[in-house]
C-alpha cells in the first residue's frame, strides 16, 4: 500500500495562517494537506490527505488535462511560474465555478516538490446559471470564463464579441457580479432596439423642454446605472451621430443631458457586446475607429455552442427545469445524440427554445427523438444557404423556420434573404 508523503511542517504551518481555502500538492497530484478554510467546505463528508485533487474536486480518474481540461499543475511544471484557471468543481453544494490559482514550491536543489493551489468560489448566482445557460466544462468555455474572472474584480472597459444567442448578457452580467460593483445597478440598453431620434435622451438624458415632448426632466441611463455597469448590447448599431458622444464619455468620463450646459460625472463601468464584425465595420465606415479601440480595451470572445459540443448535454439537462413548467423530464439517449449532432446556428437560445417546444409535445416523462423537429428548419435553411438560394424556401420550410428562430422578424428576413416587406406579405397570406 503506498505511503503518503508527510507534508513539511512549515508549509502546513504557512497554509493554516491564510484565511481563503489552500491546499499542499505533490508533483503526483496528491494532496498533502489542507487548511481549515479547506477543509471547511467539506464538512467532514469526505477524506482529503492522501487523495488525488482531480479526484477531490472533479471526481476523476485521471487528471484534468487527460480528461479535456486545462490543468493548473501541468501548466505550472511546463512554465516554472504560477498558474490561473477557471474550473468546475463539485463541492458539498453541488457543482460551483472556482478560480483556482496555483504556485509551484521549489526544493533546495531548485526543483519544484510542491504545488500551494488557493481555492476562490466565483460568486455567480448558479440557480441564475442553469436557467439561463450560464455552464459548461469544456476547454473553450472555460477559458472564456477565466477571462471573466480576470477581468471582473478591474474596472476596465470589456467588449464581448460573439454570435446570437450564445448569453452576451448573462456573462455581462457575470462580470458585474464579480466586480466591485455588484451592489450598484446594472443596466442593460439593447441598441438595436433605440431610434436614432431617442437614442441621445435614453443614454444621457434631457431637461424639460429640450425638444417637443419633453415636459419633464429625465434621468437617462447613464445616471440610471451610477456606481455600476452599464451594458451596451449590440453596439455595432450605434448612430454614428451618437458614436462621438459615446467616446467623449468614455474618454473623459463625463457627458451632459439634451438640452443642458451642466458637465456632469459619469461613475459607471462600461460593458459592450456584438455579433457584428467591428472591425470590418471601421474599414467600412459605419464604425469610429476611436470608439472601437476605447470599447475594445479587454475582448471577450464567446464561443459558438457547435465549438462546445460536450456542453450541449449539461446544457440541455441543465436549461430543461426552467421550460418544463414544472414537470419532472428526461432526456433520452436518441434525443441527447440528436442535440450533439445539431449545429445550433441560434446557439444557447435556440437550444432553450427547442426544449420548450420538446417538452409541450411530452406527454410522458421522457423527451425522445420524436419530440424534436425532423428535418430541422435549420438544417433545411444550411442546405438552402449552400446552394446560394435563401429566399426559396417553401411555404412548409418558413413556418417551421418561423418557429425556431431565435431572432426577429427582421431578423429572420436578413438571415434568409429577403426584404422584411416581403417576409411580412408571405407571413400574412399564411396566415401566420
Amino acid at each position: 500500500m503506498a505511503v503518503t508523503p508527510v507534508a513539511p511542517i512549515e508549509l502546513t504551518s504557512f497554509l493554516e495562517s491564510l484565511n481563503e481555502p489552500h491546499i499542499l500538492c505533490d508533483r503526483n497530484y496528491r494532496i498533502l494537506a489542507a487548511n481549515e478554510a479547506y477543509r471547511a467546505k467539506w464538512e467532514g463528508q469526505q477524506k482529503i490527505i492522501g487523495r488525488t485533487c482531480y479526484e477531490v474536486s472533479h471526481r476523476y480518474a485521471v487528471p484534468c488535462d487527460e480528461a479535456g481540461e486545462a490543468c493548473p499543475l501541468l501548466l505550472s511544471l511546463r512554465s516554472g511560474q504560477r498558474e490561473r484557471v477557471v474550473h468546475l468543481h463539485h463541492t458539498t453544494h453541488g457543482e460551483r465555478f472556482e478560480n483556482i490559482e496555483l504556485s509551484p514550491i521549489r526544493d533546495a536543489a531548485g526543483e519544484i516538490a510542491y504545488f500551494i493551489e488557493k481555492i476562490s468560489p466565483l460568486p455567480v448566482a448558479r440557480t441564475d446559471e442553469h436557467v439561463r445557460g450560464l455552464v459548461g466544462r469544456s476547454p473553450t468555455f472555460l477559458a472564456m470564463m477565466a477571462l471573466v474572472a480576470r477581468v471582473a474584480p478591474a474596472d476596465a472597459v470589456v467588449l464581448l464579441q460573439g454570435e446570437s444567442g450564445t448569453g452576451k448578457e448573462l456573462v455581462a452580467g457575470a462580470i458585474h457580479q464579480l466586480s466591485r460593483r455588484t451592489e450598484r445597478p446594472f443596466v442593460a440598453v439593447d441598441c438595436s432596439g433605440l431610434a436614432e431620434t431617442l437614442f441621445e435622451s435614453e443614454l444621457f438624458g434631457h431637461e424639460r423642454g429640450a425638444f417637443t415632448g419633453a415636459v419633464t426632466r429625465k434621468i437617462g441611463l447613464i445616471e440610471a446605472a451610477a456606481g455600476g455597469t452599464l451594458f451596451l448590447d449590440e453596439v455595432g448599431d450605434i448612430p454614428l451621430s451618437i458614436q462621438v458622444k459615446l467616446l467623449r464619455l468614455l474618454e473623459t468620463g463625463t457627458f451632459r443631458r439634451v438640452g443642458s450646459t451642466e458637465l456632469l460625472q459619469a461613475d459607471i463601468r462600461v460593458i459592450s457586446a456584438t455579433h457584428r464584425p467591428l472591425s470590418e465595420m471601421v474599414e467600412a465606415g459605419s464604425f469610429r475607429q476611436d470608439l472601437f479601440y476605447r470599447l475594445n480595451i479587454f475582448p471577450i470572445f464567446l464561443p459558438a455552442l457547435r465549438e462546445r459540443r460536450d456542453d450541449i448535454a449539461l446544457l440541455a439537462e441543465s436549461l430543461l427545469p426552467g421550460v418544463s413548467n414544472g414537470r419532472t423530464l428526461r432526456l433520452s439517449k436518441e434525443a441527447l445524440s440528436w442535440l450533439r449532432d445539431y449545429d445550433f446556428p441560434g446557439n444557447v437560445r435556440e437550444l432553450r427554445n427547442l426544449l420548450e417546444r420538446a417538452c409541450l409535445l411530452s406527454d410522458g416523462d421522457e423527451i425522445d427523438f420524436r419530440h424534436l423537429p425532423t428535418g430541422h428548419p435549420g438544417q433545411v435553411l444550411r442546405s438552402t444557404m449552400q446552394k446560394g438560394e435563401k429566399s426559396k424556401l417553401t411555404d412548409t420550410q418558413l413556418l417551421d423556420l418561423l418557429g425556431s428562430f431565435p431572432g426577429s422578424r427582421k431578423e429572420l428576413a436578413r438571415h434568409i434573404g429577403l426584404s422584411e416587406r416581403t417576409l411580412y406579405r408571405r407571413l400574412r397570406l399564411l396566415g401566420a
